[in-house]
Order: structure tokens, then C-alpha cells, then sequence
């Protein structure tokens, strides 16, 4: 597993002894490089020690985008008076934690990301154990298999799947039918997302679709 540093890009800068932990760990500044270097990572680690401003800038930009990756904000005990829901973290620690706090506070993370079922990009949010979606706060009305065709295009952002490939994985490969019934799920999908979402499912011309957060 690995963990995403968004400021200081020194690891050990941000908590003591914490090449000792068993995590691979990847630095990036406290800027937008940020969301691409997120990719390769488990959770994201938000130093807001010195300049709460950003880091609060930082643990926002991350939700907007749709990284639905757990965040866990290194705080000075000062800090804490400006910690609030709107920060949309999941987790906090005290810099004066040691490696053993930190590393149990990235496992509890990520155990309960794991059981929550919950996929996030791009502003929609799909609960597997409710079956349920949502895009923001609004519920979509998904039949069984827009449902099941939206996850598994959330589930592998910017990545383009023919629609042969959509069949096979969303209907199964006994399903008989063309790759016709692709094309008309996108657009129902479109319709129920909206004019200013449908966008959220790109065309790839004489390929297929992708999911575009």
C-alpha cells in the first residue's frame, strides 16, 4: 500500500521515524501535482502544520476531483480549533504521534474504506451494499443494469472500454444481444445525469466509452 504526502515531499518531515512504517510512501507538493500523483496510492497524508490554509485548500481539491481516497491531515494541537466538517477529512493525528499511531490510523483507514463498499469519482458515489448512487447530493433512479454499467465505469476512471468489452463484463458473456443496447444504456445514463454531467461519460470515437471525473 502506499500513501500520498500533498506537502512537504520529505516523509520524514512529516512524522518522526516514519521510514519505519511498512508503506511505501510518495511525496508531492501541496499543489495540483498533488491529484495526479494520487493515483498510485492507497490515502493521501495532508501536512497542515504550518499553513492550515492550504491545507485545507489541498483536503478540498481532492474531494472536487472526485478522489474518493481517504485523507488523514497531520495537525498541530493549535491546529485543531480550525478542524471542522468542511475539510472533508477522515482522519486526523497529532504531529507529536508516533509511527505506531500513524500506521494504525492508515490501517483503520483503509479497513474501513474497504468495508464501507462505497466508489466515489467525479462527484458520483455509488454505496455497493445499498445499491444505491448518488451525483452530489441528488439520487439517480438506475435500473438494475445502468447501475451495474455507471459502477463499472466509475470503478475504472479515464480508462476506454469497447462495447464488446462492456458486454462481456456488465452483462456477462451469455448475454446474446448486440452492442447496440450499449450505446442505448450510455444514453439513458446521460439523460439521468443531466446536461451539465453527461459529459462525466466520454466518447472515444470507433472505440467505445470512458468514464471522463
Amino acid at each position: 500500500m502506499s500513501n500520498q504526502l500533498a506537502d512537504d515531499t520529505r516523509p520524514e518531515a512529516v512524522l518522526p521515524a516514519l521510514g519505519l512504517l511498512a508503506h511505501e510512501l510518495h511525496g508531492a507538493p501541496a499543489d495540483t501535482s498533488a491529484l495526479t500523483e494520487s493515483a498510485i496510492s492507497d490515502a493521501i497524508v495532508v501536512d497542515g502544520r504550518t499553513d492550515l490554509a492550504t491545507a485545507r485548500t489541498i483536503c478540498r481539491l481532492f474531494r472536487s476531483s472526485g478522489i474518493a481516497l481517504p485523507i488523514l491531515l497531520v495537525l498541530t494541537e493549535g491546529g485543531l480549533a480550525a478542524l471542522n466538517d468542511d475539510w472533508r477529512v477522515a482522519d486526523f493525528v497529532l504531529d507529536g504521534a508516533g509511527p505506531a499511531e500513524f500506521d494504525a490510523r492508515i490501517r483503520r483507514l483503509l479497513a474501513s474504506e474497504d468495508a464501507e463498499g462505497v466508489i466515489q469519482a467525479g462527484g458520483i458515489l455509488i454505496d455497493e451494499a445499498a445499491y444505491s448512487a448518488r451525483l452530489g447530493d441528488v439520487p439517480l433512479d438506475l435500473t438494475y443494469t445502468e447501475f451495474e454499467l455507471l459502477k463499472y465505469l466509475v470503478m475504472h476512471p479515464g480508462r476506454v472500454f469497447s462495447r464488446e468489452h462492456l458486454l462481456a463484463d456488465v452483462w456477462g458473456y451469455d448475454y446474446f444481444g448486440g452492442t447496440r443496447t450499449v450505446d442505448v444504456h450510455i444514453r439513458r445514463l446521460r439523460a439521468k445525469l443531466g446536461p451539465e454531467h453527461e459529459a462525466l461519460i466520454g466518447t472515444v470515437r470507433n472505440v467505445g466509452y470512458r468514464f471522463a471525473p
